[in-house]
């Protein structure tokens, strides 16, 4: 298949850090396209996080070594501009409950509006991980708790203190 007609999708976030929910996600995404590029935002504004961009790009690559199709950047700025670069159409958006949808809508219509060919697919985790997110997986671990279950080995084995 010649490039400008591979099925490419973005699964963009923050990941800090990487959990199974968004592991479980990634997995689903797999057969549905031809490449799936996880997407690290440079977010500025997010205060002390556990990993560092680089070292979450890292960490989910060395997740995602052996899954083909599949490859980490970061990136900063707008979406839009990043699947531009990357030759995306399709956004991938994890929903856990209602109350992610609002927000996530919106996203998705300014996405759109901002570069009418980009659609955003949303999908939800399995229910054993539909109450998991980093601010959660990132308070447990800060709390002295067990994040076993929680997050990939790969990243359980790299959080700081381990």
């Amino acid at each position: 298949m010649a490039s400008g007609s591979l099925r490419i999708a973005v699964y963009p976030g923050s990941f800090d850090p990487l959990h199974n929910g968004h592991f479980d996600i990634i997995e689903r995404c797999r057969p549905l396209f031809d490449e799936l590029v996880v997407a690290v935002l440079r977010n500025t504004s997010k205060k002390d996080p556990l990993f560092s961009v680089d070292e979450r790009v890292a960490l989910i690559d060395e997740v995602l070594r052996d899954h083909a199709g599949c490859r980490v950047e970061s990136f900063e700025g707008l979406l839009v501009h990043f699947m531009e670069r990357v030759g995306a159409r399709t956004i991938v958006r994890g929903l856990r409950a209602v109350s992610d949808f609002e927000s996530e809508f919106q996203m998705a219509l300014m996405n759109r509006r901002l570069d009418p060919r980009v659609e955003t697919v949303f999908l939800t985790p399995k229910e054993e991980y539909s109450y998991l997110s980093s601010r959660l997986v990132k308070e447990v671990y800060l709390l002295g708790g067990d994040c076993t279950g929680l997050v990939p080995a790969e990243v359980l084995a790299k959080m700081p203190g381990r």
